[in-house]
């Protein structure tokens, strides 16, 4: 699927932008955005390029085709080159600019320049033509690409009741051509997206060579350094007839048709916005009275178009466009239903999508999301389709996701939260604002040897409930600390914390006995390592003394006798005292 803005597509989304809001596609009147992976694609065959996804957008991730280098190279490339300006230009432009207009647009290097009202008064004088041959039929003006676009792929079965002629837009641009010669370009500006579409149709093929809408236009004009205010006033080439100025908004088209534009008037109705476009097609061939139908798809008219520069309120945008056209009524009186231009136009059907789903798929997609139930099938629209069923049917077309139902991913988010609990290997227990359990995981249950039994109780039974308690009095918010629980053999680490708003409290405890356990082993080894080398040493200085007792005894013995000894010797020798004390040096000194 292509939403490159290189591919030619009109209307595309800028994947950068683009978030899982849903927006575009709860805007959209034909849902024609397919969501894959959280973003938000445009569907080109299912596209009517009304523009409504732009202007909703609230990243910009919805944009559209930019043709400023288009226009820009048949400026260059073609001798006559031809500017149709929509009349909603009134609405974008203020007084003393609306005069500079036609200068800035021929200093573009534009060298005809005309109001595309031209072509809406004689799709108008047509149009009244065709009512007054066939006053038993209904009919619907196809001045509006979106609506013509909308009844061929949605509401085939209104297509014999358009108008079989062209739009404005069309009509100006063979009027110039028929004027300035079939080489000549014409570039469309004005507040559609629509129309370019609407050029691209193959039978419009080198009738309108180009669309800008007034952003492009005045993005250009910054390009190329063009101020308004600099410019000189000037006229247009050519302007419009009667009251064709008008066209752009509600019910425009019919005083320009010179049509009852009666607001209580039976039989004409102009209608803006999908909803009264809807409606008034449902009604379009009934039973009741022929009508002549003015549908433009944007709420209010073209004032509103997504590609018209927002610079005022839309009622103050609608109040510039009947001033200017009041200030500037057209060069004849209507009437003159002389028209030299075909305006001929065909319209077919063109789904070229297959839409059929079965009953069994849609309830096998409302099963894999809990709502196979009617009520549970809340219709909340959240997802951007107004009914469950309606989504469950984009699903097997692939337009939509499972994941976009906000219910059912609430559900999934509740029911991986309660797995994580239940099995998590971490006791957990949550009180209520008496401070009774309401809920406790296996492993809380196999911590503290209880069982389903003690819901409702209060958490006194099973544990010194201090902590808890001044958890309740808001004196604090959470609470970490570690307890030993001698009645279950258990030591933990506790973390306890406060839901204000619930009015609830959360027990975490975590199993640490068995850490414990092997502090309270390595302590005791320490302190028995300590004492037994204190044994020690005091066993081997002891030692040290004894030995150095004996010693000291031993060698007192020893002089003893070696003083006998030598004292016997000498007298046996009759050297007597001198050898003796030559004895005594000897052995003293060794």
């Amino acid at each position: 699927m292509s939403n490159d803005p290189n591919s030619g597509q009109v209307v595309f989304t800028n994947k950068a932008h683009c978030r899982d809001c849903y927006r575009c596609l709860r805007v959209c009147p034909v849902k024609a955005i397919r969501m894959e992976n959280g973003q938000a694609y445009v569907v080109p065959e299912r596209c009517i390029s009304c523009g409504t996804c732009i202007r909703e957008c609230p990243q910009g991730a919805k944009q559209f085709r930019n043709d400023i280098e288009r226009a820009s190279r048949i400026i260059e490339s073609s001798e006559v080159v031809a500017a149709s300006v929509a009349p909603s230009f009134a609405a974008v432009f203020s007084e003393p600019e609306q005069k500079r207009l036609a200068s800035a647009l021929r200093k573009l290097g534009f060298s005809y320049v005309g109001e595309t009202a031209i072509g809406a008064y004689q799709v108008a004088q047509e149009t009244t033509r065709l009512c007054n041959s066939q006053p038993d039929k209904s009919h619907i003006c196809t001045a509006c690409p979106a609506v013509v676009r909308y009844v061929e792929l949605y509401e085939p079965n209104r297509l014999d009741a358009l108008t079989p002629i062209v739009s404005p837009m069309i009509a100006h641009a063979r009027h110039i051509k028929s004027k300035l010669g079939k080489d000549a370009k014409v570039i469309f500006i004005g507040p559609c997206v629509a129309k370019k579409a609407e050029a691209d149709r193959p039978e419009n093929k080198n009738i309108v060579d180009c669309v800008l809408t007034f952003s492009e236009l005045m993005d250009w004009f910054e390009r190329e350094g063009i101020s308004l205010s600099m410019c000189e006033e000037s006229h247009f080439n050519e302007e419009p007839e009667g009251d064709a100025r008008f066209f752009p908004l509600t019910g425009g088209s019919m005083r320009t048709a010179s049509l009852d534009t009666d607001l209580l008037a039976a039989d004409v109705v102009s209608v803006t916005g999908i909803g009264d476009i809807r409606e008034a097609l449902a009604d379009c061939g009934s039973d009741s009275l022929p009508q002549v139908i003015e549908p433009l798809f944007c709420e209010q008219g073209c004032v509103n178009g997504p590609a018209i520069p927002a610079k005022s309120s839309l009622f103050r945008r609608r109040r510039d466009v009947i001033e200017y056209a009041t200030d500037h009524p057209g060069l004849h009186t209507p009437g003159d239903e002389t028209v030299h231009t075909d305006l001929t136009a065909r319209f077919r059907p063109n789904a070229s999508f297959d839409d059929e789903v079965t009953e069994e798929q849609i309830r096998e997609v409302l099963e894999k999301t809990g709502k196979a139930s009617p009520e549970n099938q809340l219709n909340c629209g959240a997802c951007g389709y107004s009914s469950c069923r309606e989504k469950a049917a984009a699903v097997v077309r692939g337009m939509a996701e499972l994941e976009m139902c906000i219910p059912y991913m609430k559900r999934l988010a509740e029911q991986r939260t309660d797995k994580i609990i239940e099995t998590s290997p971490n006791g957990i227990v949550i009180l209520d604002e008496r401070l009774s359990i309401i809920h406790m995981n296996p492993a809380f249950r196999k911590f503290f040897m209880c069982s389903e039994a003690v819901l409702g109780r209060p958490i006194s039974y099973l544990m010194d409930p201090d902590p808890f308690e001044k958890l309740a009095s808001g004196k604090v918010g959470l609470i970490t600390t570690i307890v030993r629980h001698d009645r279950y053999n258990l030591h933990c680490h506790e973390i306890l914390y406060a839901l204000p708003e619930e009015k609830q409290y959360v027990g975490i405890f975590v199993d640490i006995t068995g850490s414990s356990v092997s502090k309270e082993k390595l302590d005791h080894l320490r302190a028995q390592t300590v004492t037994q080398a204190r044994e020690l040493l005091e066993h081997q200085i002891n030692m040290a003394q004894t030995i150095a007792k004996f010693l000291g005894e031993s060698t007192g013995q020893g002089e003893a006798l070696l003083e006998k000894l030598i004292e016997i010797a000498g007298d046996e020798s009759g050297e007597g005292k001198g050898t003796n004390e030559w004895l005594k040096d000897t052995y003293t000194s060794k």
